[in-house]
């Protein structure tokens, strides 16, 4: 491997060398050492906006007013300034290129939140081949309502939950969708999931999951709802046999029927309990030690099952999703990491369940650390994908997945990849390159140059790095509401 930390000339040996066979993708990652942010503007002059994220392409940075009532998307720049000095690197950079403006420039300005709504700022999914956008807007929970209408009882209820699809490029809304008297886990994007033109959004008030394809002209196209019934046509179905059996005590063929309003399981969770029975069944072949089986593993747990309500799901592929079961309690919990959870695969084609693990199950794990890109990837036919480093893909990410689990208590700790804001210290982050003699490439520190003068107050950061660009934002606030502190990070 070339180790010169000369941009030229590693440059000028990528253009003339070929890696090794399947090794394309690692060379250009390790190309990336020698381009790193090297130089930190404090304190930046910048709009009081939430700042979210950048793209996935690195063509937008999205952002969001105070208020939680209007979009701001940004489009990232590059800093731009002369010099007539002979040592221009000496200097500082002039006052006017120490401003946001200088390194990203706003597109527009939209307003998505009306009529008591208010904008989730930590809900945003990007669909990279069309630049669509996918935001949400809700009302109010309400803690103490009623399950009617088949809710799950201790599921709070919102009013109105709308999400919009924009096209980025010009901030154009094309499209929405309004759940009314519903709940979806819009924190951190947990209720929605993103793969290529499909989406899939859970309720967890009704246990159902929405399945909606996103057209080519910007329309949201419902495609099924999977929980009570799995099939297009399970409720006229039912709906049919009903009438059938209405017909029938009408004309006093079964006098003695019972009372028809009958409370049915739901398809999906009949499917997980079938497959359950079935795979404890199959573990014995004696009559006597299977019906022990089905004793201790199956009856005995049985109401723990029915308990078990849909709290996430993400596609693995194009027919089958990936679901995780818990509690009621936790699903609505702000931390979901310390309840005990099940993972079971779905095939949404033939309606069955194909797999079920227990969160702590050690088969699980090691699919994780061997497929991890299948657990997070949202497109198949996303390019910068390749570049991001992962269990399966780099040694060094294996390390720490191992080394977290073997530190972990539980199992159940060791999965979350909840982007969230971080506690801020007064130490910067430091980052170095692995190849001998560890090197140090460069820092980060939020906050202000200085330091905070007021060590009590409490405070968190976030970080938002470029895909692409040497080039990243870090932002710490207090708890208080003030003005954030915003650093830009970059390449001088």
């Amino acid at each position: 491997m070339f180790k010169s930390n000369n941009v030229t000339a590693r440059l000028f040996e990528r253009q003339i060398s070929t890696p090794a066979p399947g090794t394309a993708i690692h060379r250009a990652r390790r190309f990336y050492e020698n381009i790193v942010p090297g130089y930190t503007i404090y304190d930046v002059e910048c709009p009081d906006h939430s700042f979210r994220k950048f793209t996935d392409d690195g063509l937008y940075l999205i952002s969001f007013s105070r208020n939680h009532q209007d979009l701001i998307v940004y489009r990232p720049t590059w800093l731009t300034f002369s010099c007539k000095e002979e040592d221009c690197d000496s200097h500082d950079l002039p006052l006017k290129a120490r401003k946001f403006e200088s390194f990203f420039t706003q597109l527009y300005s939209v307003n998505l939140a009306s009529s008591g709504e208010l904008i989730c700022k930590d809900f945003f999914l990007y669909m990279e081949s069309n630049q669509f956008g996918l935001f949400a807007t809700s009302t109010a929970q309400i803690h103490d309502a009623p399950p009617t209408g088949g809710a799950i009882q201790g599921v709070p209820s919102v009013e109105k939950i709308t999400f919009y699809l924009l096209r980025l490029e010009d901030g154009a809304r094309l499209d929405e969708r309004v759940f009314h008297n519903d709940y979806v886990n819009l924190a951190h994007s947990i209720g929605a999931f993103l793969y290529d033109d499909l989406l899939a959004i859970v309720s967890l008030r009704y246990q159902r999951i929405h399945i909606l394809q996103i057209r080519d002209s910007g329309d949201l196209v419902d495609v099924r709802a999977i929980g009570e019934f799995c099939r297009e046509d399970d409720e006229l179905f039912l709906n049919f046999n009903s009438q059938v059996l209405v017909n029938h005590v009408g004309n006093g063929f079964h006098h003695s029927m019972p009372e028809l309003e009958t409370s049915f399981m739901g398809g999906i969770k009949q499917r997980l309990l079938s497959f359950i029975f079935r795979g404890i069944w199959n573990e014995e072949t004696d009559q006597t030690m299977r019906v022990q089986c089905l004793k201790k593993k199956f009856y005995f747990h049985f109401q723990d099952y029915i308990d078990l309500i849909i709290w996430k799901v993400q596609f693995l592929d194009r027919h089958h999703l990936l679901i995780k079961f818990g509690s009621v309690d936790g699903g609505v919990s702000r931390n979901a990491d310390s309840h005990p959870s099940f993972f079971a695969v779905y095939n949404m084609e033939t309606t069955e369940i194909v797999a079920f693990y227990q969160n702590s199950a050690d088969e699980l794990y090691f699919l994780f650390e061997l497929f991890s890109d299948h657990f997070h990837v949202s497109s198949k036919s996303s390019l910068h994908m390749n570049f991001m480093s992962s269990h399966s893909n780099n040694i060094h990410a294996l390390e720490q997945l191992r080394c977290t689990k073997n530190k972990a208590t539980s199992f159940s700790q060791l999965i979350s990849a909840i982007d969230r804001h971080r506690q801020s210290t007064d130490h910067p982050i430091k980052f170095i390159s692995r190849r001998q003699p560890n090197i140090l490439k460069f820092k980060m520190k939020p906050g202000p140059e200085a330091g905070s003068t007021d060590g009590r107050t409490k405070k968190i950061c976030s970080f938002l790095f470029h895909p692409i660009l040497p080039l990243a934002l870090s932002v710490q606030q207090t708890l208080f509401l003030q003005a954030s502190v915003v650093n830009i990070h970059f390449r001088r």
